[in-house]
This record gives C-alpha cells, sequence and structure tokens, in this order.
C-alpha cells in the first residue's frame, strides 16, 4: 500500500473572468513535510477554470511523487470537491472536460477522496495561486520552478471569522496536560531539555490528574520524551490503562545557556539577547531554539497525531511552550499571545480539531483537581 499524500489545492481570477492562475502543493500526511509545489498562470480564465487546473496540477504532482499513494485532497472549493465525489453533478459543458483530466490525473493513484476546508486553512496554496494570479495580470506566462529558490517562509495563520464555521464533522480531541511540579518550576526557573525529575509534590499532582481522567474516555496517551512528562503520563496510564507513546516533538524548547537560570539571572548574563528574545519569536536564546523552531516541531507533531488518531481522544503531557503553541494555533493568534497565557504545573487545556472547520479552545489552564 502506497504512503499517505495531502493535496492542498486552490485557484482563482481577477474578474471572474480574468488573469487567472493556480497553485497546489503536496505533504506527507504523517509529518506535514510539503514535497512538492506547483503553480501556473493560466491567462483569462474563470475561478472555477482555474480551481480545476489547480485539482489536476496537485493530483499530477503526489502521481509523481508515489504513484500508489492514498491521497486526501483538501480545497476551499464547494464546487469541485462536490463535483468530484459525484454529490453535484457537472452541468457547464466548460467544466467537463476538466473533470475528466482530474479523474484521469485521480486514476493513477492509489486512491482519492475530496474534502472541503475553509479558506483560512488553505493558506499555502491560495497564496500560490495568488502569485500565478499576479503574473497573469502582468500578460506573463509563469510557472513556479521550487528548485529556483527557497521556498518562502510558512506564513502566520489567517485570523479566524468573528462567525462560528458551522463545523458538523466528529473532531480529533487533544487534552493538554503539563506535566507536575519539578525544583526548577518552583523557582521559577528555565527549564527546556534538561531532565529534571518531578517533586513529590510533583508525583501527588500527577496522581491527582490520573484520578480525575479515570472516568474519561481517553484512547491514546502521548507524551513529550522528557522524564517529567513520562513520569506524569505514567501516573495517568496506571489509573486508565491506556498505552503512551512518545513524540519528540511535544518536548519543550531548547533554552540553550539559559537552562536553569531565572528570568533575571538571564536578563542579567545576557540583556541584549533577552531583550531581542522577546521582541522577535526568529530570535533563540544563545545556544539554543528559537519560538519559530519549537513552532515547526509543534505543529508537526500535531499534524502526526491528527493523522494516527483521527477523531479520537488523544492526553498529551507536554510542557508550557508547546501546549501555549497549540492554544495560539487553535486560535489563530500572533505569537505574541505567548506572552498572555498564563499555564499551571498539572493543569489541562482541551482542543478540538475539526476537519470541516477551525478548532475550538474548550478549557484552558484548569486546575480544579489539585487538592492545593
Amino acid at each position: 500500500m502506497g504512503r499517505k499524500l495531502v493535496v492542498e489545492a486552490d485557484g482563482g481570477s481577477r474578474g471572474n473572468p480574468g488573469p487567472a492562475g493556480y497553485g497546489a502543493l503536496v505533504r506527507d500526511a504523517i509529518t506535514g513535510e510539503v514535497l512538492a509545489e506547483v503553480a501556473e498562470s493560466i491567462g483569462h480564465a474563470t475561478n472555477n477554470v482555474a480551481e480545476y487546473r489547480g485539482l489536476i496540477a496537485g493530483l499530477r504532482a503526489a502521481a509523481a511523487i508515489d504513484p500508489g499513494a492514498r491521497v486526501e485532497v483538501r480545497m476551499d472549493s464547494k464546487l469541485v470537491v462536490e463535483q468530484m465525489s459525484g454529490r453535484w453533478k457537472i452541468k457547464h459543458p466548460d467544466m467537463i472536460p476538466l473533470a475528466l483530466a482530474g479523474r484521469e490525473a485521480a486514476n493513477g493513484l492509489g486512491s482519492v477522496s475530496y474534502g472541503w476546508i475553509p479558506r483560512n486553512r488553505n493558506a499555502h496554496a491560495d497564496r500560490l495561486a495568488n502569485e500565478a494570479m499576479d503574473a497573469a495580470a502582468r500578460g506573463e506566462h509563469w510557472v513556479r520552478k521550487v528548485e529556483d529558490e527557497e521556498p518562502p517562509p510558512t506564513p502566520e495563520p489567517a485570523a479566524p471569522a468573528l462567525a462560528w464555521s458551522g463545523a458538523t464533522a466528529t473532531p480529533t480531541r487533544t487534552l493538554l496536560l503539563r506535566h507536575g511540579e519539578t525544583p526548577l518550576s518552583i523557582e521559577k526557573r528555565f527549564a527546556g531539555v534538561g531532565d529534571f525529575p518531578l517533586t513529590e509534590h510533583g508525583l501527588a499532582q500527577a496522581r491527582a490528574v490520573a484520578v480525575a481522567l479515570k472516568g474519561r474516555s481517553i484512547d491514546a496517551i502521548v507524551t513529550s520524551p522528557l522524564g517529567r512528562c513520562r513520569d506524569t503520563a505514567a501516573a495517568v496510564a496506571a489509573e486508565t490503562g491506556v498505552e503512551v507513546r512518545v513524540e519528540e516533538g511535544f518536548r519543550e524548547t531548547d533554552f540553550g545557556s539559559w537552562e536553569g537560570l531565572t528570568f533575571r539571572e538571564a536578563g542579567e548574563r545576557w540583556p541584549a539577547e533577552l531583550k531581542a528574545w522577546l521582541a522577535d519569536p526568529s530570535v533563540a536564546p544563545p545556544g539554543g531554539e528559537s519560538l519559530v523552531e519549537a513552532e515547526r516541531r509543534v505543529r508537526t507533531a500535531l499534524d502526526k497525531l491528527k493523522v494516527r488518531y483521527r477523531h479520537q481522544t488523544v492526553l498529551v503531557v507536554s510542557h508550557v511552550t508547546p501546549i501555549k503553541l497549540l492554544v495560539k494555533e487553535a486560535l489563530g493568534a500572533p505569537m505574541a499571545a505567548l506572552y498572555r497565557m498564563q499555564l499551571d504545573v498539572a493543569s489541562l487545556s482541551s482542543i478540538h480539531w475539526y476537519d470541516d472547520g477551525p478548532a475550538s479552545l474548550r478549557s484552558f489552564n484548569d486546575t480544579h483537581h489539585l487538592l492545593d
């Protein structure tokens, strides 16, 4: 059986009809890694034509990577998704040959399924399509060649609409548990990749969480590889009987030379570096990891979780930064939001991730299960 791939595609025109272009990309469904990008200006055309052209190009790119792949197509065009799924009849004569070309491209793969996503979750393909439309508006025939340039940085997710999207699919549910107390958390010191143990009180907190979760329906436990999380996860596993899986991507940020220091101590020794770190998420502590790098790692871990445990309930045992990054991702918030969240040891937060709409933050920093 071939690997699982995701095709994200989009297309559009300036004027409908007008200067038109499409964009598509292929991701590994497990890691989220972008394996291919394609985009092209197609002259004067309608939105629907451009969207179909994006689909066809994306399917062909997936077939070039693995002809036996199982492909999930994600588009924000309801028309294309419903017509290619066979639920809507194709009435416009211009669409019939394009749909046939799409089915021919799909026949070159192991299997293909189609799903609608809102526009703000199709930002990468939308950006490629807009580059192509810009070229078409200039009268240029332009084809994106990935090998000619470094891929652009991943943009901040677009802010969600101010209204509920009407997501109806079964969500993938994550319970986010910060590990119990450690000697460094008591003194509010930077605790990154160092393997600091739980205190006796931290172990008691882990047992209290475990008792609180015993009656919950949990399908899997995924934990950071660091000992303070593994010990917290083990306490829950002992009560629930659920197997624990280690995921490297959910480890804490590497704070480099600041490891073990208080915020004040780091500021006294590295004042300029600390100021730059607070001002720019792409800046790393000396010898450490930036928040942008940590975010990329956490997003990949989340993508893997959503594929492996789709529509299930997963307890993720992790640290302050990864949990805040997941909350930020769910809210579509800027990186600065991390500095406005208080996350206590042994606290629980909950996020539902929907296939057909934005995520939903259900609870945050819940500590009612702790006796103190």
